[in-house]
This record gives structure tokens, C-alpha cells and sequence, in this order.
């Protein structure tokens, strides 16, 4: 047997819980409802026959292996296992009851995750009406088909829009991180032009310099002496510049880092603003700063439950101050969810890093840095309501 096919994979329910760190043992809490398998027990007035047992444990450990492969398959392969429930449905449907129904049900929430929302529906729709006509001719009574005819659609719609969201995260993060991967190419692309322009001419004059020097040597050792020293001088200049252009070299700023932040938390419907009033900070104060404005926002977007969040950075008597809050869930431990990288490069900076965070009331994060030289400029505000763009304060 191949073990791959016991193995969650990648683009399956089960790797997508996984990845967003959730507990394994979740993906199998919908089992709960298998109970429902037993509801004639409940509400049959009548002794059930034999066939009723040996027709619902004969398909159950069917229905299992399709629960299964339907979590841990890729997504693609989902509607076929799906399509195997409704098979277990429709065959139990003349011994059990509420054990078809309960087949139905879980078919129809998996049909959700077709490929597209129409193929998704119309599975659905199909599936649900067959069994709508088997009902009665079973002689259901019509307010029993009904409540679980809207049952199955509502799941199935449920996880359709999930599925969406799904696919919509997916390239989100893959836009946000094009946008990082563009940035950091073009900061390369600068770099290697300025390298160029400073070291082009400085290397040419240096030949110069030293040929003269080569042909002065015999005739005016004097004057080849000058050049020598001259083209030390140069040589010394340009890698003043050189290592200044390489100190450039940096992470996002955080300008950009702060629109990128923008783009990753309205598209997945958290109102965000910032607002920015300091301008040149040192490259290592910058580069700190960007680090935990993302780690940060992150965490709201994948641990907060928010509906805003908020972010400011300016400098009050000679402190730099930068906060980013939420109104999400709150509750966030001291020692969770990357809050320990962040007061290490808070500590790096000899800055303080407090975490405010009561359960229901949202988190705060507070950075204070001391900042003697820091230059003000007027206030930068962007809400969603403008479009997303990387400002600079100059």
C-alpha cells in the first residue's frame, strides 16, 4: 500500500489547517456529527429490523476512508470522494434514515470545496434534488426533506465561500511576497548603479594616475611620488563611497513595508491606517522597525480575529514611539507568536517593547527607542479609502 495516500497533502483541508498552525487532531472534530448516524434510535417509535444495523456498520468504515481522503487529498480530488458519500447515501437511505441524511450532509459540505463556485453549486444542487426524489419516494414527510434539503445547500455554500477565501489568501500571499521580492530587486538594481557610477570613474582615474606614475618613476621620481600618493588618496575616497553605497544595502524601509502591510490586511477585510511623522532614520533603526511592523501585522492577520488595526510612528522628546494596535481577541501571551523576536530587536536597539493585551479588548504593541537626532516632518496618514502606495517622508 502507498503510504502517500495516508499522508495529508499539500493543497489538501488537513495541510491547509496544518499550515495555519492549527492542532491535527481538529480536522477531525466534524465526526462529531456522525452521531446523527444513530438518530433512529431516537425518533423511531418501533424496534429497528436487523437490516438497519447491518446496512449502517457495514457503510460506515466506507464513509470513514472517504472523510478521510476527502481532508487529506488534494483539492482537486475532493468532489470524487465526495461523490462516494452520496452513493452511501442514497444506498442507506431505504435502511436508515437519519443515516442518509447524515451521508447527504457531509457529501454536500465537501462538494463545496469544488473548483469553482458554479461547479461547486451545481454539484450540489444535483446531488441534493436526487435525493430530494428518493425521499419521496420513500414517502419522507415534506418538511423532513426540506430541513435537510437546506441543511445539505447551506453547508455545501458555506465551504464554497470558504474554499474562496482559500484561493484568495493563496494569492495574496504569493502578490505580497512578489512585492517584496520586487522591491529587494530593485534596491539590487541601485546598488549595482551607483557601484558602477562611483567605481567607473575612480578605477579610471587611478590607472591614470599610476601609469603617469610608472612613467615618471626613472625621469622625476619626485613628481611620480605625488601621483602615487594621489592615487592613494582616490583609492582611499572610494572606498569611503563604497562602503557608504553598501550601507544603503538595507531590508524594506519602512515606507514600503508599511504599504505592504496595507495591502495584506485590507485584502483579507481588516481596516488598516498608519501614520508616519519622522523622516532619514539610521539604517539599522529602520530595518528594526520594519521587522516588527511585519511580525506584527502578522499576527493580526492570522491570530487577532480583527476588524482594524492601527499604526503610528513619530518622535516625542527625543523617543522614538511606534504602536500598532488592534481590536481583535486580545489575550496574546508574553512569549507567543513571535513577541520574543521582537523584544530582541527592540533590546538591540536599546529600545522597550510593551505588550498590552487583555482577552476581548484587542493588543497593543509599543515600542519606545531613544532617538537624540531624529528629524520631524510633517504627518504621513493613509487609510484604505486611498489607494495603496509606498510613501517616503523626506
Amino acid at each position: 500500500m502507498n503510504v502517500d495516500w495516508l499522508k495529508p497533502a499539500p493543497d489538501s483541508i488537513a495541510g491547509r489547517h496544518m499550515g495555519a498552525g492549527k492542532v491535527k487532531a481538529l480536522m477531525l472534530m466534524n465526526l462529531v456529527w456522525i452521531g446523527w448516524l444513530f438518530g433512529d434510535l431516537i425518533f423511531s417509535n418501533e424496534t429497528l429490523p436487523a437490516s438497519w444495523w447491518y446496512s449502517t456498520f457495514c457503510t460506515l468504515p466506507f464513509f470513514l476512508a472517504c472523510y478521510w481522503l476527502c481532508y487529506c487529498r488534494p483539492a482537486r480530488e475532493i468532489v470524487r470522494y465526495a461523490l462516494g458519500m452520496a452513493a452511501l447515501a442514497f444506498l442507506l437511505l431505504w435502511f436508515n434514515n437519519s443515516g442518509a441524511s447524515t451521508y447527504m450532509i457531509f457529501c454536500c459540505a465537501y462538494l463545496g470545496f469544488a473548483p469553482t463556485a458554479r461547479r461547486a453549486m451545481a454539484y450540489v444542487l444535483v446531488t441534493v434534488a436526487c435525493f430530494s426524489i428518493a425521499t419521496q419516494l420513500k414517502h419522507w414527510p415534506v418538511a423532513v426533506t426540506v430541513t435537510m434539503c437546506f441543511i445539505a445547500i447551506t453547508v455545501g455554500l458555506g465551504n464554497s465561500f470558504y474554499r474562496l477565501n482559500w484561493q484568495r489568501e493563496a494569492e495574496l500571499k504569493l502578490s505580497h511576497e512578489e512585492v517584496r521580492r520586487l522591491a529587494a530587486t530593485a534596491e539590487r538594481e541601485r546598488i549595482g548603479r551607483d557601484l558602477h557610477d562611483l567605481l567607473g570613474h575612480t578605477l579610471s582615474l587611478i590607472t591614470l594616475k599610476l601609469e603617469l606614475s610608472r612613467r615618471l618613476f626613472d625621469r622625476d621620481p619626485a613628481a611620480a611620488r605625488v601621483e602615487v600618493e594621489e592615487a592613494e588618496r582616490v583609492a582611499r575616497h572610494a572606498l569611503a563611497e563604497v562602503r557608504s553605497a553598501v550601507t544603503g544595502i538595507r531590508t524594506t524601509g519602512i515606507a514600503a513595508e508599511f504599504a505592504s502591510c496595507k495591502l495584506l490586511l485590507n485584502a483579507s477585510g481588516v481596516f488598516f491606517s498608519y501614520t508616519s511623522e519622522v523622516g532619514d532614520l539610521p539604517p539599522n533603526v529602520e530595518a528594526a522597525l520594519a521587522l516588527i511592523l511585519r511580525e506584527a501585522v502578522t499576527n493580526v492577520h492570522r491570530h487577532a480575529g480583527a476588524s482594524r488595526a492601527d499604526a503610528s510612528l513619530h518622535v516625542e522628546d527625543g523617543v522614538l514611539k511606534f504602536c500598532i494596535s488592534d481590536n481583535g481577541r486580545g489575550g496574546v501571551g508574553d512569549h507567543g507568536n513571535g513577541l520574543c523576536g521582537m523584544r530582541e530587536r527592540a533590546k538591540a536597539l536599546g529600545g522597550v517593547l510593551e505588550i498590552e493585551s487583555r482577552r476581548g479588548h484587542g493588543t497593543r504593541v509599543s515600542l519606545r527607542v531613544p532617538m537624540p537626532v531624529a528629524r520631524t516632518v510633517p504627518a504621513l496618514s493613509v487609510v484604505p479609502s486611498t489607494p495603496a502606495a509606498t510613501r517616503q517622508a523626506s
